[in-house]
């Protein structure tokens, strides 16, 4: 086998949440031009039928769920319904999250925190939980990908809502403790940890308060954001052979903010 071949995801399905805009459709898409089929799950059907029509046309098939992952019951309902109707998943990434909110800890509403951490960290066990635990029953082995975030590892400037940081750190722990337990059953277990994505989430905060974008780009070595298909590549890698021998890695892609 060939080197570019150990890339190839023919034969395979990928279970992508949030993967109907912005890092989770790059990634969808990439993986689709790898070869794999896929599971796009997100809260907008018009978002998810958009994306849909964009990987058949790479010639793959893909099953769309409407659900907010966030809320830790719609989570599992969408991976239940994945395995009833499109059956195994052979790769999973665990894309849903954000900060959503610019609140001082000692201001923060203990329901919003709960609510930010479902979404970050919550999310990211339930589908691990059902879709890695349909992994392990099946025998055949598998890629997890957590996304997680140089905030994970880092406080970023002149922003409030930590519960960000505090669940992205925790998606770094969970996939190393996982990788760990999850190694004798070829389940190989990942994060990748982006730092700023002009994304519409990132476009929205430079609307309300543009000195946190214009903050952090000033901060990236690389002198500018990254853009959503640059994770594409990184992706494809960790689903495929390529990344056999990878397991519980935390791999920055932050145009190199996290080097100072």
């Amino acid at each position: 086998m060939g080197v570019l071949d150990r890339f190839r995801l023919d034969g395979k399905r990928a279970f992508v949440t949030g993967g109907s805009r912005g890092l989770g459709r790059e990634m969808a898409l990439g993986l689709a031009e790898a070869g794999a089929d896929l599971v796009l799950v997100g809260r907008e059907q018009a978002a998810l039928d958009q994306t849909g029509t964009e990987i058949r046309a790479r010639g793959r098939q893909v099953f769309t769920i409407q659900a907010d992952v966030g809320q830790p019951g719609e989570a599992e309902r969408a991976c239940r319904t994945t395995l009833a109707d499109c059956g195994p998943v052979d790769i999973l990434i665990n894309n849903v999250g954000g900060r959503r909110v610019d609140i001082p800890t000692q201001d923060m509403p203990v329901e919003t925190w709960q609510t930010l951490i479902d979404l970050n960290l919550t999310s990211t066990f339930v589908c691990t939980k059902v879709l890695g635990g349909s992994m392990i029953a099946r025998g055949r082995g598998g890629r997890i990908i957590n996304i997680a975030s140089v905030s994970g590892l880092i406080a970023n400037r002149g922003v409030g809502g930590r519960s960000y940081e505090t669940g992205k750190a925790a998606v770094i722990a969970f996939t190393r403790a996982v990788a760990a337990d999850w190694a004798p059953h070829r389940i190989t277990v990942n994060a990748i940890a982006p730092g700023g994505f002009m994304t519409a989430p990132n476009l929205r905060w430079k609307s309300v308060n543009p000195a946190i974008i214009e903050t952090f780009k000033a901060q990236v070595p690389m002198g500018d954001y990254g853009e959503p298909e640059d994770l594409a590549p990184l992706a494809v890698y960790l689903a495929s052979d390529a990344s056999r021998y990878m397991t519980g890695a935390v791999l920055v892609i932050d145009g190199g903010y996290t080097l100072w």
